[in-house]
């Protein structure tokens, strides 16, 4: 287990999230729901978040085959710099919850959390390389003004030795957050083991 990090209402640590709305029953699920749960992962039946979006299976069922396919295709940018984008633009969102499971996941697979540190006190100017100032440049304009990202964003992804495919799979991760945030902020919100509500990140 890594240092616990709370900065500005965002941390590592494990959250769990409460639903604003009515999540599907296990016990009262169609076929169609349980097979969508199932597809995601033995511990989706016991999720709020994923027993909530089974109220539509076909929905959730395409969600996760772009989120794996985005988040866990081989070849590419590596895993942890895919997790690292997605944290980034959870942070800008203000997304507590999901800056937290992917900041743990950056911390799984890169064994570090000195970027996570920096990036919850200001992604702005976040990263311990020049590759990875680089992905948290790109990440946070395209987060914060995707309309203004041009030529030479991607130039400058190249510059720091990030090749056309990685930049793609950047791409793709932080545009899949800036949905997902949406969906967990607008759906619920995210609380500590204890049941206490998490603070509000600030942006």
């Amino acid at each position: 287990m890594s240092d616990v990090i709370r900065i500005k209402g965002f941390t590592n640590e494990v959250l769990e999230w409460a639903p604003w709305l009515e999540p599907v029953k296990p016990e009262a699920a169609t076929p169609e729901q349980m097979a969508a749960l199932e597809a995601m992962s033995p511990q989706a039946k016991s999720s709020a978040y994923f027993l909530l979006l089974a109220h539509q299976p076909e929905m959730l069922l395409q969600r996760s085959i772009a989120f794996n396919a985005i988040m866990f295709a081989p070849g590419g940018m590596p895993r942890a710099e895919r997790e690292l984008g997605a944290t980034v633009e959870s942070r800008l969102n203000g997304c507590v919850y999901c800056a937290s499971v992917h900041a743990q996941r950056f911390e799984q697979l890169a064994k570090r959390n000195d970027v996570i540190t920096q990036v919850f006190e200001d992604p702005l100017t976040a990263g311990t390389s020049e590759r990875e100032r680089a992905i948290v440049r790109f990440s946070t304009a395209l987060a914060l003004s995707p309309a203004q990202l041009d030529a030479e964003h991607v130039r400058d992804a190249r510059d720091a030795g990030l090749t056309d495919v990685e930049i793609l799979d950047l791409v793709h991760a932080v545009a899949l957050f800036a949905w997902a945030n949406r969906l967990m902020l607008n759906l619920g919100e995210p609380i500590h083991l204890d049941g206490t509500l998490a603070e509000k990140g600030q942006l």
